[in-house]
């Protein structure tokens, strides 16, 4: 399955998610212009959340009930991005992207790419996806979630550099 979906410039408020014909599938309800918490609605009501663990770089995903569905945290590497996601009993996930790229990869422990996405949008303005889900285990909306963990990751990376260049 394959969705469209984007951030807001200010990190709040809400923003559809559009399936391959254009046609509203869900929408991203971004919380706060202060934090990076969201949740995430199909077109019957609210799937599930992604926040910050308090005091860490995790990225909780919970389903609509409070449920544990995984954790996303960053992965040290030099010449590219790399995430891990930890679906627990579904599995874990490398989430990866050469060095300079857009263009992410999620494979299964076997290295099958089981997820792809990208973002589609340019320097100066806020985050847009495309999400393309051939995962058996992995419920599409969900990694809605995963994908702006990692641009919410992202996001506190340069954050973090531009603050200290200073």
């Amino acid at each position: 399955m394959q969705l469209y979906f984007r951030d807001n410039f200010f990190n709040a408020g809400y923003t559809e998610i559009l399936n391959a014909d254009q046609e509203q599938a869900g929408h991203l309800d971004l919380k706060s212009v202060f934090g990076s918490s969201l949740d995430v609605s199909d077109e019957k009501g609210l799937v599930c959340r992604g926040k910050f663990r308090m005091l860490t770089n995790r990225w909780d995903v919970t389903a609509a009930d409070g449920t544990y569905l995984g954790v996303l945290r960053a992965r040290f590497s030099f010449f590219s991005k790399k995430y891990e996601y930890d679906a627990g009993s579904r599995g874990i996930y490398d989430v990866s992207a050469p060095a300079f790229s857009q263009e992410y990869d999620v494979t299964d422990r076997a290295g099958r790419v089981v997820v792809s996405f990208r973002r589609t949008s340019g320097w100066f303005s806020s985050g847009a996806f495309v999400l393309d889900n051939q995962s058996e285990y992995l419920d599409t909306y969900e990694l809605v979630a995963v994908v702006m963990g990692v641009h919410a990751i992202n996001k506190r990376r340069r954050a973090a550099n531009s603050s200290s260049a200073t």
